[in-house]
């Protein structure tokens, strides 16, 4: 946490705010997840926003600095990540500053966008647009956008398909919750292999892929723990989880009880009748739950 869904959704609520606001001020607190503090302290200042866009689970703020000398104006992008407890939020100078603060950015129209993380797994950095496109080059496809036949490319390897559709070199923006909530629609099981899906299973995840996540998108993502939107407001589609964080409870489709286990070190919730485990050696590990 937050996945794609939770990140697009503070996306969506910081791009109807902050285009065309300035940066008049910046106050740092704990700062262990920052990459370079000095360059940040010396962009930020008198920075125009003028776009905020998504690249997966990153939120991108792109800046125009103040004039040069040169009449040059260098475009700068603040990159976001939120780790698993962050909070980006634009509120009110006077409004209650919330534990675990570490970055308040003074706007123009006298409002602060504040950088919370309670466990400080996030990262904040500054890039020139050189940069970011090294960076962007070594993650993967969009999944909302990732045509089929490049998702089938992506995924048939002899991998785990849970773990294929983590990897943020294959799809950028997947994570724990939506991956299960996917293979789940798709009745396939976490430990299959993706080289062997059947054409009709690949067509199945790559719709479910996309519905799961314009579903949760529209519902403003999950909040679990401490997600909140921009406004500061929990999301939604946690009522619509159908597989994710289930254990013991019966399947919304034939009533068996979701397991769960250990896959790619992450904790993985399936239906063992609608997701049949693979044959084999994998059937047998698949039988030990995880403690």
């Amino acid at each position: 946490m937050p996945e794609l869904p939770e990140v697009e959704t503070v996306v969506r609520g910081l791009r109807a705010i902050l285009p065309g606001r300035t940066i008049t001020g910046l106050r740092l607190g704990k700062t262990d997840f920052i990459a370079d503090v000095p360059r940040l302290e010396a962009a930020l200042p008198g920075a125009a926003i003028e776009e905020v866009r998504r690249f997966g689970k990153f939120i991108g703020l792109r800046l125009a600095a103040p004039p040069r000398s040169n009449g040059n104006r260098p475009a700068n992008w603040l990159l976001v990540h939120l780790g698993m407890t962050g909070q980006f939020v634009v509120c009110r100078p006077d409004s209650p500053v919330r534990p675990h603060t570490h970055v308040w950015l003074t706007l123009d129209d006298a409002r602060e966008l504040r950088y919370t993380d309670i466990r400080r797994f996030g990262k904040m950095r500054l890039m020139d647009a050189d940069e970011l496109l090294a960076f962007l080059g070594r993650l993967g496809t969009e999944p909302l956008e990732v045509p089929f036949d490049t998702f089938c490319a992506a995924l048939s390897r002899c991998a785990m398909i849970k773990a294929l559709l983590l990897d943020q070199r294959v799809l950028r923006g997947l994570g724990n919750i939506y991956t299960d909530e996917s293979l789940w629609r798709a009745r396939i099981h976490p430990r299959r292999l993706g080289a062997h899906l059947k054409p009709a299973e690949r067509r199945a995840l790559h719709a479910a892929v996309r519905r799961v996540l314009a579903d949760a998108i529209r519902l403003r993502g999950s909040s679990i723990s401490d997600f909140v939107d921009s406004a500061g407001s929990p999301g939604d589609y946690q009522r619509r989880h159908r597989a994710y964080d289930r254990e013991g409870k019966p399947c919304y489709r034939c009533g068996t009880k979701i397991r769960r286990i250990i896959v790619a070190g992450r904790s993985s919730y399936f239906c063992p009748r609608c997701q049949p485990a693979p044959r084999g050696r994998s059937r047998r590990a698949v039988g030990r739950q995880s403690p």
